[in-house]
């Protein structure tokens, strides 16, 4: 919202300067941007007659002008402007005035003839960014006085920048109000009186979005002054709050939206048919706007209608056929509340943004259409004559807005605020909000004005007595709150333990969306299920819910390929959704993506790239934080390389994937290489097991070592699985630390080589006994997995 100083102070005064008012809103909630001057440093302009005017002995576009600035004499000015014409009057720039950008008028010579001034255009002065020709004054305008002074350009523009909910200050009325508050100084608003009709012509109204449009009027306004011009007053107005003049009605109409806050239209009724309609567009209807768009009009629109179809879009813009123009001579002027339910977004659907919709869309005073009826009849007539006929009043009581009566109570506000504030303080601060105040046994009995929607409660009130108050005076306090002991086991870690634990394996975290593209999703899917869709997506690439991580890192890994890093180390901690809408399970996970080197540049070896290993690490360091027997099981994931890909297992339950990415997805997701992801369930990572002791033995250790020759196809968690049935006191571990095949081994078969570390608590361990534990070793690998001893 834009408006100039002299403008709020024709509504409320208060003792200070423009810098103090806007520090004052600012406190207050209404956030001043900016506060500048109206027009630029200029000095030295008078308002000059034309008197005569003679073209330029030697130059086909200049003419030789005399001018008179009430000085001893006429002044001879030579000017290139197509407008200067006799009798005009116009701003002077004399010998040595200054004029903005520190340019200096002197006496010149313009082809040979001499010239005695400037007469100056709105941009000269800077008044305006651009003009056609000299800016033209008002026949009465007071020949020899300043500029400044006649056009009262010793002013600011303040712009306020609000936020939604008080789009009732989005008018100086607003403004004004809350200027008066919090100065304490009393309002002076504008007049406006009822306008009687003195003809009786009416032009139909129906409303048949009731809901939509509970308050409707117009009037008809016959034998207008269609040659009428905008006061200079009027223009200078709107100029300094971002608009500029169109046409008497037009400025009219914008005139009383930015003093009162009512977005109004004006219908050329020589235009319309038959009666006004307010209705939902129908299917296939299109309209030309006032901007010269021409747009096919959605079937949940709000329209004003007429019998040959959509006039304006409600709220937003008007048409272009039934728009005033200079030979318009009978109105249909209009005001009406349009819900925001209503109006909301209707404006972007179409690419635009008014002042109207901006106004409605957050909220326009039920109450206010017939007072700014009233004022906008009164401007007209006086400025371009005519003759008024009656109000046609549409109104559904039942769809309008109730008002909100609340109880506001004295000790709630030392509670919520931590201060006291004086009963009569209170009440003259409400009552100057405009709120309706009664004292009660607990406080105050609060009836809210129409105009404030926003204060529908009680903290609301409370809010309302504090930023007036001074939010830089209310007393810093920290709550105080209870501690509860919680049950905190020594089996639960936090996430962060996790996080950091990849942090220092070298891996960045990464937050992608939960939301992804289709087609993405389906790469990885691991499972017929439909994705979740979104019934009002950001965009059609992120219009699924997710099923993995892996989407979102693998576009930051692509991301980050196209940006020149070639090695990568991302993990995320976010949930994924699987499921239907009306019932959506949701499951927090940890997941990675590794690809590159698997050490940063360096000299001191030969670099290699990751394999499937350096990940398996990974997930077993997160996993060794946990409670339970991890397993690798080779089984295929669509999305992952079929020989490199495994299935984790803790306790023989399923807790997630990793493996390379499967190379048929290289190209479509735009990158070449191998990259390798692991997904696993949070919860199952974070419940740790609780360590205990375990007495450490005094007496000696053995190792055995035993080379196995076996089936290419066994694995090592097979021998380990075979082992688990021996019962010994002795046998402490087991671990590979060989794998071979070639010379020396049978085609199709491998040597395993493992470690048996042997130890008793209590006492030293004899030979037979530990030849007896190998001996059992060997017979139960031979006899389970065609175990040799290989010698």
């Amino acid at each position: 919202m834009k408006l100039s100083e002299n403008w709020l102070r024709e509504w409320v005064n208060p003792d200070f300067d423009v810098q103090v008012i806007a520090e004052k809103l600012t406190q207050a909630g209404l956030e001043v941007d900016s506060v500048s001057p109206v027009a630029g440093d200029f000095s030295g302009v008078l308002v000059g007659q034309v008197k005569s005017v003679v073209a330029h002995p030697d130059a086909d576009k200049l003419r030789v002008c005399e001018v008179d600035v009430a000085g001893d004499a006429l002044l001879h000015i030579v000017c290139g402007a197509s407008n200067v014409r006799e009798g005009l009057k116009i701003p002077v720039a004399v010998v040595g005035a200054v004029l903005p950008g520190d340019f200096k008028i002197k006496k010149a010579k313009l082809r040979g003839e001499p010239s005695f001034g400037m007469l100056c255009s709105a941009k000269e002065l800077g008044l305006a960014e651009s003009s056609d020709g000299l800016m033209e004054l008002p026949a009465d305008a007071p020949v020899g006085s300043d500029i400044r002074d006649y056009l009262a350009l010793n002013d600011f523009t303040i712009e306020v920048d609000l936020t939604p909910n008080r789009s009732d200050c989005l008018g100086v009325a607003g403004i004004a109000r809350e200027l008066g508050v919090i100065s304490r100084t009393n309002l002076t608003p504008v007049t406006i009186d009822e306008i009687a009709a003195t003809v009786q012509t009416t032009f139909p109204v129906s409303v048949e979005a009731k809901q939509a449009c509970p308050n409707y009027i117009g009037r008809v306004i016959e034998n207008i002054n269609p040659d009428a011009k905008t006061p200079l007053w009027m223009q200078e107005k709107l100029r300094r709050s971002g608009l500029r003049s169109l046409s008497a009605v037009v400025d009219i109409t914008n005139y009383v939206m930015l003093e009162l806050g009512q977005p109004m239209h004006a219908f050329d009724l020589q235009k319309l048919q038959q009666s006004i309609i307010v209705r939902f567009a129908k299917t296939d209807e299109k309209l030309a706007l006032l901007d010269g768009q021409q747009v096919e009009i959605a079937e949940q629109t709000l329209v004003i209608a007429d019998a040959s179809g959509p006039l304006a879009l409600a709220g937003v813009m008007g048409g272009e056929a039934s728009a005033v123009d200079d030979k318009t001579t009978s109105l249909f002027l209009e005001a009406a509340f349009f819900t925001p339910d209503a109006i909301a977004g209707q404006a972007r659907s179409y690419g635009l943004h008014t002042d109207s919709s901006h106004r409605f869309e957050r909220g326009v005073d039920p109450q206010l259409a017939q007072q700014a009826m009233q004022r906008a009849t009164q401007l007209i007539l006086e400025i371009a004559g005519g003759q008024a006929g009656p109000l046609t009043v549409v109104r559904e009581e039942s769809a309008l807005p109730e008002t909100p009566q609340i109880l506001l109570r004295a000790n709630r506000i030392k509670r919520v605020l931590g201060i006291e504030i004086e009963a009569a303080e209170v009440e003259e601060q409400l009552t100057r909000l405009g709120l309706e105040v009664t004292q009660v046994r607990e406080g105050w009995l609060v009836i809210v004005p129409s105009f404030r929607f926003d204060i529908t409660i009680e903290v609301d009130l409370i809010e309302e007595l504090g930023r007036l108050y001074g939010y830089d005076r209310l007393p810093q306090t920290r709550p105080k709150i209870s501690v509860l002991p919680g049950a905190i086991s020594e089996q639960q870690l936090a996430a962060e333990r996790l996080q950091n634990l990849l942090v220092d394996r070298g891996y960045f975290e990464a937050i992608t969306y939960s939301f992804v593209d289709p087609a993405m999703q389906q790469h990885f899917a691991d499972s017929e299920a439909e994705p979740i869709k979104l019934a009002n997506p950001i965009s059609a690439d992120l219009s699924v819910m997710r099923h993995s991580l892996w989407p979102g890192l693998v576009q930051a890994m692509v991301y980050n390929l196209n940006r020149q890093h070639d090695r990568i180390r991302l993990f995320e901690v976010g949930r994924v959704f699987r499921g239907e809408l009306a019932d959506i399970d949701q499951y927090l996970c940890i997941g990675g993506l590794v690809y590159g080197d698997v050490n940063p540049e360096q000299w001191s070896e030969k670099n290699r790239k990751v394999d499937f290993y350096d990940v398996k690490a990974d997930v077993e360091a997160l996993l060794a934080l946990g409670n339970g027997k991890v397993e690798f099981r080779a089984e295929t994931h669509p999305a992952l390389h079929p020989g490199q890909s495994a299935r984790i297992y803790q306790n023989d339950k399923p807790v997630g994937w990793m493996g390379a990415l499967h190379p048929k997805l290289n190209k479509p997701l735009g990158f070449t290489g191998k990259a390798y992801v692991f997904e696993l369930a949070l919860t199952v990572c974070l419940q740790s097991a609780i360590p205990t002791f375990t007495a450490l033995s005094r007496y000696p250790a053995i190792r055995r070592d035993l080379a196995l020759v076996v089936d290419n196809s066994i694995v090592a968690v097979e021998i380990e699985h075979c082992l688990k049935g021996i019962e010994s006191d002795i046998l402490k571990s087991i671990q590979l630390f060989d794998v071979y095949s070639g010379d020396g081994v049978e085609l199709g078969k491998k040597s395993i080589a493992v470690a048996f570390h042997l130890q008793h608590g209590e006492r030293t361990m004899t030979d037979d006994e530990v030849d007896a534990l190998m001996l059992q070793i060997t017979n139960k690998l031979q006899s389970e997995l065609g175990a040799v001893v290989r010698t």
